[in-house]
Formats: structure tokens, C-alpha cells, sequence
């Protein structure tokens, strides 16, 4: 089965936040009440850097993806 690379979550356990989930590699899970992250991979040493600067696109490619999708339930 294949996923979209972005999917829109919530929790009636968590009521304010908005969860982001990110299905390609590296995987996390962003609450976009609070910013917090989540990843689903075990990252060693060499790969921190580089994940630091890739971290930052994909949490605005989160963001974008969440604005898109409220702006079409808004339609």
C-alpha cells in the first residue's frame, strides 16, 4: 500500500492539537500545537547533521501541507 507523504491526524485524547504525520523517509509525527516532534528512525551521529537541515524543510513542507488541507475544508 502505498501512503501520501503527508497524512492529518487527531486524538479526542490530545483535544488542541493537530498532529502531522510524515510516511516517507525520515518519519515523524509533528503536533503543530506545540511544535514538538517526534521521528519514527534512529539517526547516528553523521546523519544528525545532515538531517538538521533537511528537518527544517519537511516541518514547513508539514505546515504548508496542514494550510493547504484547512484551506480546502474552508471550500
Amino acid at each position: 500500500m502505498e501512503f501520501p507523504k503527508f497524512l492529518l491526524g487527531d486524538n479526542t485524547d490530545y483535544p488542541t492539537a493537530i498532529f502531522i504525520v510524515h510516511t516517507h523517509y525520515p518519519r515523524f509525527i509533528i503536533n503543530l500545537e506545540n511544535d514538538e516532534v517526534e521521528w519514527f528512525e534512529d539517526f547516528s551521529k553523521e546523519d544528525e547533521k545532515e538531517l538538521e537541515t533537511e528537518a527544517e524543510t519537511l516541518i514547513k513542507e508539514a505546515t504548508a501541507f496542514y494550510d493547504r488541507e484547512v484551506a480546502r475544508y474552508e471550500e
